[in-house]
């Protein structure tokens, strides 16, 4: 059986190479168990995994290589042909494998990144294909970023050196567009929808001629009420660009998980948010698992002040500030502040620049041994690797997404026009999913967390932040280092 040759094989490697993570033999059984049987997998994994498990994944790969589509970003592809290729090279095992954008021989595993699956599935060259999706958490996320699409004003001008008999037409709507937008605006450079009377009259044109260049070929195709869509203005320039992105995209790329078996690698044990996807798209789980360390993660030190003000009162500014300096005030080490907020962390910025100096940067990845980086949610997930452990986190308002973000909004949309629960639906389950990512560091490093939105203690909702950190240690107060 392809488990047990997995297995040994790993054994062996494991004996010459140390890996501090301790479930590399029985990922390894998964994997071959989900390349021999072809069912649809979910193993998830405890925090404290990192990305440990790259020899329970490739082992059975190297065994098994046939008709498998190996799922990596950009950067997870260049760690896997720059560090752990060659590191099972040395050992003596090789992965037949391919890159190309092309459909290979079925004796190779497809690498592909996100952009190039969805071509391959609009191809039809995904048949018989069995999906290994690594980093499953934010596999829907990338799917979005990847079937954007993007409207310039050189894309305008494309259109109508194309269909010069339309040139004044195009140039008029475009025009007429350009005013309607910018008069909308309620501050400088600011995101605007389009109404869907105006898109309707674009499809409209568009869709008399004889061909469309890309990017408007695919715009044809879409149905608009599914799709977010904004004009990014840019006052300098009296330009705008406009976006597009799905709301859901697996409904839109219709049987990308159901017409093909696939294996999920969660890097997260809780993912209720993308369970919830699957079962959107009646896409069911034969096999889910979670792969947890020998001991408990160790907890953190949690302090959160009681009678704290709500993040819309007059006075949160300052009770940011004043937290925030007893918070940062005698660390030796280094303080991550996260604040989706961009006028609001800009000015906590400055402020504690001002108290503390060139300690406090915004958005740095080579900070000082005490210093404090203040930066948004998602640059501290997709930089957190990069930076030393931190000492402490402080969150000065829990990860909700704003609706004021055009994508946030068309989704909260389109649930209330399903009179569905768009709050604990979408927003809730977004939020509690970045906290296990978030704070790992902080277990390893054996930190401390402070969370200073009132909303933890005031709201019924709170509680289900306090379970998505346990473990933890209350702290009652601030003592000295």
């Amino acid at each position: 059986m392809l488990e047990a040759f997995a297995h040994n094989q790993l054994k062996e490697l494991l004996q010459v190479s140390s890996c501090p993570w301790p479930h590399n033999l029985t990922l390894s059984r998964f994997v071959a168990r989900s390349l021999r049987c072809r069912d649809n997998s979910l193993v998830q994994l405890e925090a404290g995994s990192n990305d440990y498990w790259w020899l329970g994944l490739l082992t059975p790969l190297c065994l098994q290589p046939r008709d498998v589509v190996l799922v990596l970003p950009s950067r997870l592809q260049r760690h896997l042909f720059q560090t752990e290729l060659p590191k099972l090279s040395r050992q003596g095992l090789n992965l037949p494998y391919s890159a190309s954008s092309n459909s290979p021989p079925k004796s190779k595993v497809w690498v592909l990144d996100n952009f190039d699956l969805i071509q391959a599935f609009q191809n039809g060259a995904l048949k018989s294909k069995h999906l290994i999706i690594p980093h499953a958490e934010s596999f829907i996320d990338s799917l979005r970023e990847a079937l954007a699409l993007v409207i310039t004003s050189d894309d305008w001008e494309k259109l109508r050196r194309s269909h010069p008999d339309l040139d004044v037409k195009l140039m008029q709507l475009h025009q007429r567009f350009s005013r309607t937008l910018f008069a909308q605006a309620s501050r400088v450079d600011a995101h605007v929808k389009m109404e869907g009377s105006e898109i309707v009259a674009l499809k409209s044109l568009v869709g008399l001629l004889r061909f469309a260049p890309y990017p408007w070929s695919n715009l044809l195709t879409f149905r608009t009420e599914e799709w977010a869509n904004w004009a990014e203005l840019d006052h300098k320039s009296l330009n705008w660009t406009w976006h597009w992105k799905p709301l859901e995209p697996l409904h839109y790329l219709i049987g990308l998980l159901t017409d093909q078996s696939f294996l999920l690698l969660a890097g997260t044990p809780q993912n209720p948010f993308l369970l919830s996807q699957l079962d959107s798209v009646a896409c069911p789980l034969d096999v889910k698992v979670t792969l947890g360390t020998d001991v408990p993660p160790e907890p953190i030190s949690l302090f959160v002040p009681s009678k704290q003000p709500l993040p819309n009162s007059a006075c949160f500014a300052e009770h940011l500030l004043d937290q925030s300096r007893r918070l940062v005030l005698g660390m030796k080490g280094l303080t991550i502040l996260l604040l989706d907020d961009e006028q609001l962390r800009l000015q906590l910025t400055t402020e504690l620049a001002a108290e503390f100096g060139t300690r406090v940067v915004h958005e740095i990845t080579m900070p000082a041994t005490n210093g404090v980086v203040c930066c948004r949610w998602s640059w501290w997930l997709a930089h957190k690797d990069f930076l030393p452990l931190p000492e402490q986190l402080i969150v000065a308002i829990l990860p909700f997404a704003s609706v004021e973000d055009p994508l946030i909004a068309a989704r909260v949309q389109a649930l209330k026009r399903e009179g569905r629960d768009w709050f604990r639906e979408l927003l809730l389950p977004e939020a509690l999913s970045r906290l296990p990512q978030s704070v790992a560091p902080l277990r390893v490093g054996k930190g401390r967390m402070a969370i200073l939105d009132g909303r933890l203690r005031a709201r019924s909702w709170g509680l289900q932040f306090y379970r998505a950190l346990e473990p933890w240690i209350a702290l009652q107060r601030l003592l000295p280092n």
